[in-house]
């Protein structure tokens, strides 16, 4: 213990030192230096670029995206530190602090009026684009020293409004197919004109002929007419759908319309790989006597993505000469069927050093049908020091996983038309780990049959748990454990003495989650014990000491849990972003359990929650932590709510910053006498909710982000006095801050 608390003393006074630094550093990038300092007499800093418009229809998020030049980057929004690194820097670049400081800040934009005449353009255009055909921009530049800022003002003046609307479609069939769906021609006398929406009218129509047989047709066929010459501000409309020319040394014909003749399988039987045509068949869209769709065509490629046999995929038509068919070639190139990996890694718990390894065999065609077999086989082990009273200090670690996925919704009774549509997985799951540690022995067998699938089109994936089932045992107990904590009068807990009994859990859940342009959605619930608990009665399932109904001989644990979790994702500028965060989870155990298993309760604090905590440290309630060494096991709850704010800014190269706001906390459904306090009521929730503030730093690497956060407490629930309950009034360094290393975004 002794050992842990020095690293951990000395970890916190690194990172004291680093941010203070940090701190310094910028204080002095931003208080020292003129940010003019580098631009030349008779020229002038660009400070700020802005888009005003007093007509609400204009979207000036969409406007402030044509300014062509931009003042210097700010950190977090507001402080232009890069600019100030720069400044700091001396003329003479062969110095090395010189480089270094010019290469982490950014040179002053000097401002540019032919970027400002550029920029005045594009915006009028853009303007005008939007049926306002009387637009005007004007740069209004306001001069401070060697300092400018622009402002550019749209005066759009009267919409022009659509009067007439004509087609001109040389091709009657197309006429007649566009004829028909009123909404591929959606326009209407009255609108207001816009050449944007001419211009997805034209994408609109050019799609629905691509997915109904017109292989060769483009939206280069689809011209507009428009004559804007009337004096009461009215637009007349033509439309014009051009016949069918392949080159201009052919006379114009019709559009040609295609169908599929054959579909050719290349590369998917090899004398090393074999696909079997099934599976082929069943994820390509494409089939022999359909007409040619481009959305088929994307949707075979999505498809093939997912199979895990298949490294990459290319179509490809052939027209037939003097036909109107087309033969599909689907060429496949196999993945390496067999892999295996080793991973070491090194543990350190509390000061424990220790370490593990696993071995992972990956077979992506197992049965001929792209199925994937995953076995995982891992050891670990840890030396435990500080332990008084037992024989062995070692912990020791085996487990053994195997999982099989089908590329494919494995369920009787399911039509085939229905496994094309859905983009599904199916897996099995087995696993068998084995726990020895000092004070106990424990061992936990899993099995698990699930589906996966997706929509891409609506930004949504499912996941349903058809079955979980997991065997807890514990098949021995030191004495001195069961004497200090699950026996002695003293240190008797409900909670603790639960989790360290024989159980099973056999629970089914389903889980939603919807994420599209920075909005992300999920949605969980889970269900455990009410098959058992319905045939308990019939088959007479036998009471254990404590009352509740045994399956196998083993207690079942019977409960509903419930998870909501919305992240929403905010652009502010070009190098900085708002991330907002909430979650609410709800456990509620009821008929053969009175406790929820402690890997379904809820905790809070920690590198992903309230980040003025460390990890399970915070609640339940107002719950005060005690000197005791199972603190970890009172510190849960049954229901979790969190929000969270965290501005984010890119610095530079690959390094981000952050300064974060955290609320929420843990409360117990039930009156626990081991959790005083920590019960959830109406009346008292809302003055234990705990909030934190902080700063961070991240390096984004694209696939992984390595992130550090410095949290304070600002609102701890665990005090009373004013002092203490509101440490953001009367920090104490020492004791109101976290720090947290982890891998990853917080949400």
């Amino acid at each position: 213990m002794y050992i842990a608390h020095n690293m951990a003393r000395r970890l916190n006074n690194i990172t004291s030192h680093i941010l203070y630094t940090l701190f310094v550093f910028v204080l002095l990038a931003l208080v020292g230096c003129d940010g003019t300092r580098y631009v030349a007499d008779g020229d002038y800093l660009l400070t700020s670029t802005h888009v005003s418009c007093e007509n609400p229809r204009i979207n000036l998020t969409t406007m402030d995206t044509y300014i062509r030049q931009r003042p210097n980057s700010k950190w977090l929004s507001s402080l232009k530190v890069p600019l100030g690194f720069y400044s700091m820097s001396g003329v003479d670049t062969t110095k090395w602090v010189n480089r270094t400081l010019r290469n982490w800040g950014q040179a002053p934009v000097v401002y540019d009026s032919l970027l400002t005449a550029r920029t005045v353009e594009d915006i009028t255009a853009a303007v005008r684009n939007e049926g306002y055909l009387n637009a005007t921009v004007t740069p209004q530049l306001t001069k401070k020293g060697k300092r400018i800022k622009v402002n550019y003002d749209i005066v759009t003046g009267s919409p022009y409004v659509v009067r007439k609307i004509k087609y001109d479609i040389k091709d009657p069939i197309i006429g007649d197919m566009l004829a028909k769906d009123e909404q591929l021609l959606d326009m209407h006398i009255g609108q207001i004109f816009s050449v944007n929406q001419l211009g997805r009218n034209r994408n609109r129509i050019t799609d629905y002929l691509n997915n109904h047989g017109y292989y060769q047709f483009n939206k280069e066929f689809i011209t507009f007419d428009v004559d804007s010459s009337q004096m009461n501000r009215t637009v007349d409309v033509t439309m014009n759908i051009d016949l069918y020319r392949r080159n201009s040394y052919q006379d114009f014909s019709l559009h040609p319309l295609y169908s599929v003749r054959n579909v050719y399988f290349e590369g998917a039987n090899t004398p090393d790989f074999t696909l079997r045509r099934s599976v082929l068949e069943q994820n390509s869209f494409i089939a022999s006597g359909k007409p040619y769709s481009a959305a088929d065509l994307q949707r075979t490629y999505t498809r093939f993505s997912r199979l895990q046999a298949i490294r990459y995929t290319n179509v490809h038509f052939d027209e037939n000469p003097d036909s109107m068919y087309l033969d599909c070639h689907i060429q496949v190139s196999p993945q390496k069927t067999n892999s295996i990996q080793f991973q070491p890694e090194g543990t350190n718990t509390a000061g424990d050093l220790g370490a593990a390894v696993s071995l992972i065999y990956q077979n992506r065609n197992i049965f001929h049908g792209s199925e994937l077999l995953n076995v995982t086989a891992r050891g670990a082990y840890e030396a435990i020091r500080g332990l008084e009273g037992y024989q062995s200090h070692n912990y020791e670690e085996w487990g053994l996983e195997t999982s099989l996925a089908f590329p494919r919704f494995l369920f009787p009774w399911m039509k085939k038309s229905f496994h094309r549509r859905s983009s599904a997985t199916s897996e099995i799951l087995f696993s068998y780990n084995r726990q020895n540690r000092p004070e106990f022995q424990r061992r936990i067998f899993t099995a698990a049959w699930r589906y996966k699938w997706n929509n891409p089109r609506k930004h949504t994936q499912y996941k349903v748990d058809a079955i979980d089932v997991n065997f807890i045992s514990m098949p021995w107990i030191s004495e001195t454990f069961k004497h200090d904590y699950l026996d002695s009068v003293s240190n008797r807990n409900a909670i603790l003495r639960y989790n360290y009994e024989n159980l099973m859990i056999m629970k089914a859940g389903i889980g939603f989650t919807y994420s599209d342009k920075g909005k992300t959605i999920r949605l969980n619930f889970e269900s455990a014990g009410n098959v058992l608990h319905l045939l308990s009665a019939p088959l007479k399932f036998r009471e254990n000491d404590e009352g509740q109904n045994t399956f196998l001989g083993i207690a079942y644990a019977q409960y509903i849990k419930g998870d909501v979790d919305y992240t929403r994702l905010f652009a502010l500028d070009d190098r900085s972003n708002l991330a907002v965060h909430a979650r609410l989870g709800i456990a509620y155990p009821y008929g053969n359990s009175s406790i929820l298993p402690f890997e379904k309760r809820y905790f809070a604090g920690g590198s992903n929650s309230v980040r003025g905590w460390s990890v399970r440290s915070l609640g339940p309630g107002g719950y005060v932590r005690n000197d005791g060494r199972i603190d970890f096991i009172n510190q849960t709850g049954d229901i979790k709510l969190e929000l969270s704010a965290e501005m984010r800014s890119h610095l530079f190269w690959r390094f981000q910053s952050a300064i974060f706001v955290d609320a929420g906390n843990i409360w117990t459904i039930r009156k626990y006498d081991d959790q005083p306090d920590g019960q959830f009521r109406f009346d008292t929730f809302m003055k234990q909710i705990a909030v934190a503030y902080g700063i961070g730093l991240r390096l984004n690497f694209d696939y992984f982000v390595i992130r550090l956060d410095m949290g304070m407490k600002a609102v701890n629930p665990a005090y009373t006095t004013s002092r203490e309950h509101f440490p953001l009034v009367h920090p104490n360094f020492s004791r109101d801050h976290a720090f947290h290393f982890a891998v990853g975004f917080p949400f």
